[in-house]
């Protein structure tokens, strides 16, 4: 993968060049196999098989709020907000599950139609996607990782996600989208069709600068992703 770093308010920035000028775009329900242990399109479940694991109790709040105005007629497993969400014994919260798979998620033959009941309550109510969805669901495949190097300088890393970013039970995704040269199929750059996305990750300032960066690299680098380019 390609890189490039920029310094803004005394952190450093590291972007994946690579993933964010190809052509990825989810294929949920147009080729996605599924997370499962075995590819199954015909489920059409995409990532969602598994609960949503909330990054904190804003984000929990949040989605709470938004599936509070989703009628049965968009949500097929309406219900009482109290059955909605499940807390392991580390104190982990996620949405609960239905027939083994989110409990948001629209099942193929629902009169209101399959897929995720929040993304269409968004969309029905023209609101970003970004204000009613678990953090996890409208980051993929992005994830922003922070930490300090030895000296104590911040460091922030923009990259896709992984198998292994999923634990140990990553490893028995019999496919995964970002590895696979199917989702790579789309006509526009990860980094303009998903810049909303991108702004609310890493704010709007280093976004612009990015997006000026890899604009000034030309149309060329649009390639199907993985690829190699010089050292892994």
């Amino acid at each position: 993968h390609e890189w490039v770093s920029f310094e803004h308010d005394d952190e450093t920035w590291l972007f994946d060049v690579t993933v964010l000028t190809s052509n990825w775009r989810c294929i949920w329900d147009d080729g996605c196999l599924g997370v499962r242990a075995e590819p199954t399109p015909d489920r059409a479940e995409g990532c969602c098989s598994f609960g949503a694991h909330f990054s904190d109790d804003a984000d929990r709040l949040r989605v709470q709020t938004a599936a509070g105005r989703l009628t049965p007629a968009q949500w097929q497993h309406h219900r009482s907000l109290d059955d909605v969400f499940v807390e392991d014994d580390d104190g982990v919260w996620s949405s609960a599950l239905v027939d083994d798979a989110c409990v948001f998620l629209n099942r193929p033959g629902f009169l209101g139609g399959h897929g995720c009941a929040l993304h269409r309550g968004a969309a029905e109510a023209n609101e970003s996607i970004l204000e009613w969805k678990p953090e996890v669901c409208w980051q993929l495949p992005l994830r922003l990782e922070h930490h300090e190097d030895e000296n104590g300088h911040s460091v922030s890393t923009l990259r896709q996600w992984r198998r292994h970013d999923w634990g140990d039970g990553g490893s028995g995704f019999a496919w995964w989208c970002t590895e696979d040269h199917r989702a790579f199929v789309d006509e526009t750059p990860v980094y303009q069709r998903l810049r909303e996305e991108i702004e609310a990750l890493v704010g709007e300032t280093l976004t612009t600068r990015l997006a000026t960066y890899l604009a000034r690299r030309g149309p060329e680098t649009l390639l199907p992703h993985p690829v190699r380019r010089g050292s892994a």
